[in-house]
């Protein structure tokens, strides 16, 4: 406090006091400031560390994925085991609100189509079996581009950021025709029945093919076809082949089933036949043994689809799944009944696997899901 003397002169009394004052107040005052910025940095270092504590969960919980399907092959049963283990996966996820698929027979230019078709759709996911391995590219690496996860299952591509989940086509047809010619001893006529011409499986399929030919010189390839994948026309071809020409042993590229009856509908001794572990097929394997029919089941499950579908939903939710993914082959052979019994179920088609468990990738409850073929929403 100031005093004026008569004399004009300022004069300063309690001066202590006057200063302890100050000091309470300014004390006063940085500790509500420090308080304040306390108070101030916990709730930034909440903010900060909920979503690092808590992003994945939230990215699963919200879900609500719709996944655009495309195949180009229909009337053909693996195809519609395939889409059948894709809508079980998408139900049994809990992740996914609608599969919207589109199925139609074509080739390249009539399925780059069909993928922008569902881009325009805005889906958040695509799985596709792939007509060309190089000739989509343009198609998917736009969808890529846009945030779309595109997986290409059964068959590959080679587009940047694609996801492949395949079966090893090319063991798949080494392993086969490995077994065959060891059964004809290393020498005979055979034939090599393929599926369809220029697409990616049938390509690698016949290089294992070979690869195993290359192996055994004395085995001759009288006859090599195309079936198209549909039953029918391997029927037809088969039966021209057998009784126009002497045949020693037939590897299919999973026509099997129907090949092995043109054998009962010419009434000509079987050959050893190899194929896939298509159900009708594994049952003439265990119920014809004892009629003379030796042959191979070579594994390459539809339920890869599902495989593309769980896929599809760890990139989506931020997993970071590797982007190839190869399943190996397994071969159930007529020397081992009780193995082919393992995979045999008599109520399911005979086009369809019964091998639709693949861990750790499929979650739903076995073939009995896959056959409901149900999507959410459906």
């Amino acid at each position: 406090m100031h005093l004026i003397h008569g004399n004009g002169t300022k004069k300063l009394h309690n001066h202590s006091f006057i200063k302890e004052d100050d000091m309470k107040f300014q004390t006063s005052r940085f500790t509500i400031l420090a308080l304040l910025l306390a108070v101030s940095l916990a709730l930034t270092a909440c903010v900060a560390v909920a979503p690092e504590a808590g992003g994945g969960d939230m990215m699963e919980e919200e879900g609500g994925y719709v996944v655009g399907v495309s195949n180009t092959l229909v009337g053909n049963g693996w195809r519609e085991q395939m889409i059948c283990a894709i809508k079980a996966e998408a139900t049994a996820s809990g992740l996914v609100d609608s599969v919207v698929v589109v199925n139609r027979n074509g080739g390249p230019t009539e399925q780059i189509a069909d993928l922008e078709g569902l881009i325009s759709q805005g889906v958040d996911a695509i799985i596709l079996n792939p007509t060309d391995r190089e000739g989509l590219n343009a198609v998917i690496e736009s969808a890529i581009a846009q945030g779309i996860v595109v997986v290409a299952v059964d068959q590959a591509v080679t587009a940047e950021g694609a996801y492949v989940a395949t079966n090893d086509q090319t063991a798949y047809a080494r392993l086969g025709a490995e077994w065959l010619f060891e059964q004809l001893g290393g020498s005979g006529k055979v034939v090599e029945m393929r599926g369809i011409d220029g697409v990616p499986a049938d390509t690698d399929r016949h290089n294992g093919f070979m690869e195993a030919l290359a192996n055994y010189p004395d085995i001759e390839v009288v006859a090599s076809t195309f079936t198209g994948w549909d039953p029918s026309t391997g029927a037809q071809q088969a039966l021209d082949l057998i009784t126009t020409q002497e045949i020693d042993g037939i590897w299919t590229s999973g026509i099997d089933y129907s090949v092995v009856e043109q054998f009962q509908v010419a009434d000509v001794d079987f050959v050893p036949i190899v194929g896939a572990d298509n159900n009708g097929f594994v049952e003439q394997l265990i119920q014809l043994a004892d009629a003379g029919l030796m042959g191979a089941a070579v594994t390459n499950p539809p339920a890869i689809g599902a495989v593309g579908m769980a896929i599809a939903l760890d990139a989506l939710t931020g997993n970071n799944p590797p982007h190839e993914t190869i399943l190996t082959p397994k071969v159930f052979t007529t020397a081992d009944l009780d193995a082919l019994n393992s995979i045999y179920a008599p109520d399911e088609q005979v086009g369809w696997s019964t091998y639709v468990d693949i861990e750790p990738y499929t979650s739903y409850n076995g073939s009995a899901d896959v056959s409901a073929c149900t999507a959410p929403g459906e």
